[in-house]
């Protein structure tokens, strides 16, 4: 018995020691892309898209996972294993597409700052530069452990949607029967909401950004097992916030089922339950949407400097990694600048950095299940069958909706 409990102080330790990527990746997951994309899906379909949840919860287990084993195990970037094991030519196309989808969601989540705070009446012009400095300020000034620190405590703040659930008094029994309820359509809407609610929740900007994490944080095949419960307790906690938005969404708009314009309006929806729920999830969106816009730039810097062989890392200087901080700072410039446009269109800019998300994802997936798989990178850490099945099938079943969206699109002009 003495050795049991030596034993589980021993992981209790290293897991806190190793906490922080993989939750962190997961939780903001959650950005104000996803926060609109769930909202909209409750108040337009009710309880029907909660059965997709757990079949998005597994994939995201799963090519998280992958994520952090291969940085683990290769103590390399996701873009530096494509460059060496496929070549700069292929590294640089996906690159580039990389940068145009992750540039979307940059711009989203200053959307998401100015749609938040416009809430409680601060104007774009002033909420969204201040937030580009904030967020500037934190990664050039900062160090990885000063900057993990900080996200981990804005990691809790989502607990204020799990409240404003509860708050709205939905029909439990009802969310419950279509959790495990499947329903497809061939609605050309419905369809876009399932490939938005993929792409939002298994982000390709996710893997590249995990993955440099964990070798940025020095996780080593020692720390796996603890690294890989991390992993998967943030997996969890992004579709339990997930499902408490749809819930409380369609609990709002139950009455009447509707196209909401942003997720503000999914928060001035719930007035009628309360004050406090009002406020709580117009917080929790600006807690999500600053979180992002500094994990989003950090993710796409990590990649391209990686991918094309340039110094990266918080914990560099300026000087020693140039090129990753210049990149860092003109996505944040070009992702806030093109927000306060006016007339700039808010709502569709966020709904279309979730379907680009969904529409690259299997290009990505499709690299690492190929790296992972190579016995001389990953050695005894090679895939088991049952993760090939799921990636794979993730791939094929977000194929399969791209398709069955760009059919719809054709049929109807």
């Amino acid at each position: 018995m003495p050795g049991f409990f030596a034993r589980l102080k021993r992981h209790f330790f290293i897991f806190f020691a190793v906490l922080g990527p993989g939750f962190i990746t997961a939780v903001v997951d959650n950005d104000s892309g996803g926060i609109y994309t769930y909202s909209q899906a409750g108040a337009r379909w009710g309880y029907l898209p909660l059965w997709t949840l757990l079949p998005i919860t597994i994939a995201l287990i799963v090519t998280q996972e992958m994520c952090s084993r291969m940085g683990a195990v290769t103590g390399k970037g996701l873009s530096d294993l494509i460059r060496e094991e496929f070549g700069l030519r292929i590294t640089f196309g996906i690159m580039l597409l990389l940068i145009l989808a992750n540039l979307t969601n940059i711009a989203a989540e200053f959307a998401g700052v100015a749609t938040s705070l416009d809430l409680f009446g601060v104007s774009k012009y002033i909420s969204v530069p201040l937030a580009a400095i904030l967020v500037w300020f934190l990664a050039v000034k900062g160090n990885y452990a000063s900057v993990e620190k900080i996200f981990l405590f804005a990691c809790v703040i989502y607990l204020t949607y799990i409240i404003a659930g509860f708050m709205v008094k939905p029909d439990w029994k009802e969310a419950a029967i279509y959790s495990v309820s499947p329903k497809l359509m061939l609605d050309k809407g419905y369809i876009t909401m399932l490939i938005a609610m993929v792409g939002t929740t298994i982000a390709p900007w996710m893997q590249f950004y995990l993955q440099s994490a964990v070798v940025e944080k020095g996780i080593t095949p020692k720390e796996y097992r603890e690294s890989r419960i991390e992993v998967i307790v943030g997996c969890i906690m992004t579709s339990v916030i997930a499902f408490f938005i749809i819930v409380a969404c369609a609990g709002a708009y139950r009455d009447k089922p509707t196209d909401i314009q942003s997720a503000s309006d999914a928060a001035l929806a719930l007035k009628p339950f309360g004050e406090y729920a009002f406020r709580l999830f117009s917080a929790g969106l600006l807690n999500a949407s600053i979180f992002a816009a500094c994990i989003l730039p950090l993710s796409t810097a990590y990649s391209v400097c990686e991918g094309l062989g340039f110094e990266s890392g918080v914990n560099k200087t300026w000087s020693e990694a140039p090129i990753f901080y210049w990149l860092y700072t003109l996505l944040i410039v070009v992702g806030a600048g093109v927000v306060i446009l006016p007339r700039f269109p808010l709502v569709q800019m966020i709904l279309l950095s979730q379907v680009l998300n969904g529409m690259l994802l299997p290009f990505i997936l499709i690299f690492m299940i190929l790296l992972i798989n190579k016995q001389a990178l990953m050695k005894e850490w090679i895939n088991p069958r049952a993760y090939n099945v799921v990636a794979w099938v993730t791939v094929v079943v977000v194929i399969g909706m791209t398709l069955a969206l760009t059919g719809i699109s054709l049929r109807e002009t």
